[in-house]
């Protein structure tokens, strides 16, 4: 049931007060009709405003039939073809639906009429506005908690991890290897490898222990008379000077001979590795373990239980660090499409493009659903509304038909009178 509100009220206040001067002024014709008829006998020029009082009562007459012809059955009596939009409220509600598709849901139209709004330029500036961006982002933010559940719900974590350890399965990552270990046999990260390598000699040279070992070994293959004479710590002690010396000089000479043939054997080392069908084994053989472990499957898990609880910390938290950033990146992206024209015009064409299919797969819904939102409508409570608004209009019409049916029965009444 439709209900009016004060505007409506007023206006059928007002309709109501045109309505009865209208019909006082059609009473007031038949009165003047009927007064000059008696007196016409006797007052023969009045026969003029006789002409003019009778058309102008049968012209009110026939206008007030007209109106309300429109919306009911004139002093409720049965005379066809009155009632017009009730009757024929089906018809109008399918007739509209139609015109609608057909008028306003052509594509041309559509798209002419959307080709005039500047999308980007609205959403560049409305995300340019940092107030309206950080409504966006907190808008955003709060969504957040329904989304991330929604994913663990669906156990998109272990589908994306499962995807991700296939693809690694059937991918080749020898190649990569080759390529991270020719990065390394570059000229300038060699010499920083050659240096650690020398290092670590360094500290092998000089450990307690290793040094035991090698002694144990040199005593083990000396002859028994130099054992006697501690030969073994000699000999350990000027080999191990020896390489000390020769280590410190190939680290402090960049340009060491013996430098440049640890290069050298490093770079064919690391080609003729490359080349290496074992290679391509070994290394497809330790990809397949590391995937096979269980830390590798737990991985995601574990990380997405952290990025997850980082972020519903940071929404709880008073001040979202997660809400400043977004905001920050929209009005990044409003500014950014207001000085790219050709970017904006990117977005204007694809709006257009997806605005346009959208209606024009959705407009015969649309038609249907006008023409049943027509017949579903209580067209009684609709005529006072309609009434309410245009109703002071239609009632015009009756002041209009009484002045011109009556100066037309003058013209007549002239016509006639010059005739005979």
């Amino acid at each position: 049931m439709l209900e009016l509100g004060p505007e409506e009220q007023r206006k059928l206040s007002a309709l109501s007060r045109v309505k009865l001067f209208a019909t006082l002024v059609l009473v007031a014709c038949f009165v003047v009709m009927v007064i000059t008829k008696l007196l016409e006998a006797h007052y023969p020029w009045l026969a003029i405003v006789v002409a003019f009082a009778e058309a102008a009562t049968i012209g009110g007459v026939a206008d007030w039939y007209a109106v309300v012809a429109l919306f009911r059955k004139p002093l409720n009596l049965p005379i066809p073809h009155t009632a017009i939009i009730p009757n024929n409220q089906h018809r109008i509600g399918e007739n509209l639906g139609r015109f609608i598709e057909k008028n306003f849901l052509a594509p041309g139209p559509v798209e002419e009429r959307l080709r005039r709004v500047d999308f980007s330029g609205e959403i560049a500036t409305w995300l340019s506005d940092h107030k309206k961006a950080e409504i966006l982002a907190e808008f955003m933010v709060k969504l957040l908690p329904q989304l991330l559940s929604a994913i663990d719900e669906r156990g998109f974590v272990k589908f994306a991890m499962g995807r991700v350890t296939t693809q690694l399965e059937k991918t080749d990552i020898a190649p990569l290897v080759g390529e991270i270990m020719d990065s390394l046999a570059d000229t300038k990260r060699n010499q920083k490898l050659i240096n650690d390598l020398i290092s670590a000699l360094h500290r092998f040279l000089n450990d307690e222990e290793a040094l035991n070992s090698i002694r144990k070994k040199v005593n083990a293959e000396l002859p028994t008379l130099l054992n006697l004479f501690r030969a073994d710590a000699l000999i350990l002690n000027r080999i191990v000077k020896a390489a000390g010396s020769l280590l410190d000089d190939i680290k402090n000479d960049p340009e060491h001979e013996l430098r440049e043939e640890l290069e050298h054997f490093l770079k064919k080392y690391v080609r003729s590795l490359r080349r290496s069908k074992r290679f391509k084994t070994r290394v497809e053989q330790m990809k397949r373990q590391i995937l096979a472990r269980p830390e590798v499957a737990s991985i995601a898990e574990q990380t997405w239980a952290s990025v997850r609880k980082l972020i519903e910390e940071d929404i709880q938290s008073g001040d979202s660090v997660l809400i400043d950033r977004m905001a920050d990146m929209f009005v990044d992206i409003g500014k950014t499409l207001e000085d790219e024209p050709r970017l904006r015009g990117e977005i204007n064409d694809g709006m257009v493009t997806i605005i346009s299919n959208f209606v024009a797969n959705q407009k015969g819904a649309i038609s249907q659903f006008v023409a049943d939102q027509v017949k579903g409508w209580d067209f009684r409570q609709l005529t006072v509304l309609i009434e309410a608004n245009i109703g002071k209009d239609l009632q015009y019409i009756r002041f209009n038909g009484m002045i011109i049916g009556g100066f037309v029965g003058v013209l007549l009444f002239l016509i006639e009178s010059w005739l005979l």
